[in-house]
């Protein structure tokens, strides 16, 4: 089981992982075994996660996510298998756990009285300047 927070976890068996050749450090080594490690999740049939999460995890995972709702994680980055397994394993739950964090609904600010009339004095100052640019209007009386 996958702890990902006090109210998260991830059983084994939502969890498929699949061992193939890494690149990198391992020399000799390195050409017989798969040490490298491809977790995939399949977040959007989840029962573990509510909708509010998998939609912000849906958008955290940008091309990690496959068509079909299934999140991708490789990991090569050491020379052991179980040193990748864990590596990608908490790399899915930071994702999870970030997915998990509902963001602060934003307040929208208001627009102080004394700034509107500050603006709409400096449009009148402006309209003003304009008009003294043109030429003036030939008069009725000529």
């Amino acid at each position: 089981m996958l702890v990902v927070t006090d109210t998260i976890s991830i059983p084994e068996e939502e969890l498929q992982e699949s061992f193939l050749r890494a690149g990198g450090p391992g020399g000799q080594h390195l050409n017989k075994a798969s040490t490298a490690v491809q977790l995939r999740f399949h977040a959007l049939n989840s029962p573990s996660l509510s909708p509010a999460v998998k939609e912000r995890l849906s958008r955290l995972a940008g091309n990690r996510l496959t068509g079909e709702g299934v999140i991708v994680i490789e990991a090569s980055a050491h020379r052991s298998q179980h040193r990748n397994r864990r590596e990608a394993r908490e790399r899915l739950a930071d994702l999870i756990r970030e997915a998990s964090l509902t963001p602060p609904s934003r307040r929208p600010t208001r627009i102080p009285r004394a700034k509107k009339a500050a603006r709409l004095e400096q449009k009148k100052k402006r309209g003003l300047l304009k008009k003294l640019r043109r030429k003036p209007a030939p008069d009725a009386n000529e």
